[in-house]
């Protein structure tokens, strides 16, 4: 679907403006499920069944990688959020910008969230040493 193709909604989701409310995000990340949304570090945090896999800051949704999945992020044309820390040098953080083609197809969009999904899995899984209940 192109981005002239999409009405209503959708077409106001799935594009770059700067403010996106909680019904966006929900509609964003509609092809994964209920997700809360929850304010921190001066953004939001957006979670699923407990596990973040999301964050907006400065009005851009940053989709969870790990190990596993920032290659395809990085083959999308997707940017690493880093920003600069005490020392002078950057600080690499495990979220990545959506990919451009994710913004006019809610497929693709599903697509990505949940490979934000698969990654938070991973680290909730690494940080308990235990499969935390995500039901």
């Amino acid at each position: 679907m192109t981005g002239s193709a999409r009405k209503g909604r959708e077409d106001r989701i799935f594009t770059r403006e700067p403010a996106m409310d909680r019904s966006d995000i929900e509609v964003m990340f509609s092809g994964l499920g209920p997700v809360t949304v929850r304010r921190m570090f001066g953004g939001q945090g957006i979670y699923h069944r407990g596990l973040i896999v999301a964050v907006v800051f400065k009005s851009e949704v940053l989709l969870k990688a790990d190990a596993a999945t920032a290659p395809d992020f990085a083959a999308a044309g997707a940017r690493r959020w880093t920003y600069e820390g005490r020392s002078g040098k950057p600080v690499e953080m495990p979220y990545w910008s959506v990919p451009d083609a994710a913004f006019d197809d809610p497929d693709e969009m599903a697509r990505w969230v949940r490979l934000a999904w698969a990654a938070a899995l991973r680290a909730g899984i690494a940080a308990s040493g235990t499969v935390k209940n995500t039901t």
